[in-house]
């Protein structure tokens, strides 16, 4: 088994919420390794629509999707995650990915923040179709985070568990304030 990190939680979250031909937003793009998994996930017939404030992060990603020849799959927006029901009709999305926090690598007083952070998480739940998958790694410590993780996770206690399905997942004997995974699923029905 690989060592198990928080991205890989998501990202096998993820993987098991969507397939071919999916129509997912990954809604902090960063250095772009969440958009391009993503563009791979959903193949030639899907579509990735990325969001990031930062243009250095867009900037970033499109020229890791051009370098592996994803590009098509994706259209990228410079924006915040909070805007995205301005870019998808409700209802519409199979799968989001979020990481909260900073650019890596960027500049660490620019970070994501838990007014618009639970904005967009909330934007999000109503952009999922019913069995849509959302993850979520909320970075904290260091520079930024603690007020923003405290927050997000007093959110995530309160989404209807009639429509949702909230799972909370800490590495628990990890050093130095390891991110925490947060999987949500709209449950059919």
């Amino acid at each position: 088994m690989e060592k198990i990190q928080t991205t890989l939680l998501a990202r096998n979250f993820i993987k098991d919420g969507i397939s071919k031909g999916a129509f997912v937003i990954d809604a902090t793009v960063g250095r772009g390794f969440d958009t391009e998994y993503l563009c791979e996930l959903v193949g030639d017939t899907g579509e990735v629509l990325g969001f990031d404030i930062q243009e250095e992060a867009i900037q970033s990603t499109k020229e890791r999707l051009e370098e592996r020849g994803l590009e098509q799959r994706a259209r990228l927006v410079l924006d915040s995650h909070a805007n995205m029901a301005q870019y998808a009709e409700p209802d519409s999305v199979d799968g989001i990915m979020f990481n909260f926090g900073y650019l890596p690598k960027g500049d660490h007083t620019i970070s994501t923040n838990p007014k618009t952070s639970i904005q967009a998480i909330e934007v999000g739940l109503s952009l999922l179709k019913q069995g849509g998958v959302m993850s979520l790694c909320i970075y904290h410590g260091k520079d930024t985070g603690i007020e923003e993780r405290d927050a997000i996770l007093e959110y995530l206690q309160h989404i209807s568990h009639k429509k949702y399905t909230v799972i909370v997942t800490e590495l628990y004997n990890r050093p130095n304030n390891p991110p925490i995974f947060a999987g949500i699923v709209r449950d059919k029905g």
